[in-house]
């Protein structure tokens, strides 16, 4: 005889964020619910969130949402004291919109603003990483916000990356890219740059 699992409503699960919000950040790294199934809600490229394949325009439930966020080995769950569902995300969590600099060369500090008011330095905790499209060498940058949740990098932020970007030699190979928080992470190999 199957086993008959019934899947929370988005409602259900607001509602349960809410609760488990109400004294900081919900701590759903501690929290090992039950699986519920999969959730009919989605994470676009661009960190819209859809429920029932319509976009949830409400920023302070999308914000609810992203509290009670986890990512298990390469899913993506919803996560409750009691519920945990499964969800789609397209590339990354969030996005991240903007940023500030602070200070200059290796004593930069880049703080990443995301779609959901996260807040975050680049740096040890927070690291910077490019994937690269295999097939075209288009760049994908992100920056760490939370445990093994990132951000995608907005495409005007990574210009603006690009601005403040310097050399440096990492292993025997020189690689542009950015100063943070004490770190330096690499963009792009500087001879592909400069081939270009």
């Amino acid at each position: 005889m199957g086993q008959n699992i019934v899947t929370p409503s988005a409602e259900a699960l607001a509602e349960a964020a809410k609760a488990a919000s109400e004294k900081g950040p919900p701590p759903v790294h501690l929290w090992n619910p039950a699986f519920c199934g999969d959730l009919d809600m989605r994470i676009a490229r661009d960190g819209t969130w859809f429920y029932l394949g319509t976009p949830i325009g409400r920023k302070p439930l999308v914000k609810l949402f992203s509290s009670i966020l986890r990512k298990d080995g390469d899913a993506y769950f919803l996560v409750t004291p009691v519920e945990k569902v499964g969800i789609t995300v397209e590339d990354a969590p969030f996005v991240a919109i903007d940023f500030e600099v602070d200070g200059d060369g290796r004593d930069q500090s880049l703080t990443f603003l995301t779609n959901v008011d996260d807040v975050v330095t680049a740096g040890p905790d927070h690291p910077i990483r490019v994937a690269r499209d295999p097939e075209t060498g288009e760049p994908s940058p992100y920056v760490l916000v939370r445990a093994n949740l990132e951000a995608l990098i907005d495409r005007k932020s990574f210009y603006r990356l690009v601005d403040i970007g310097t050399h440096e030699e990492r292993d025997g190979t020189g690689w542009f890219g950015v100063w943070s928080g004490g770190d330096f992470f690499p963009i792009i190999p500087s001879a592909e740059l400069e081939a270009t």
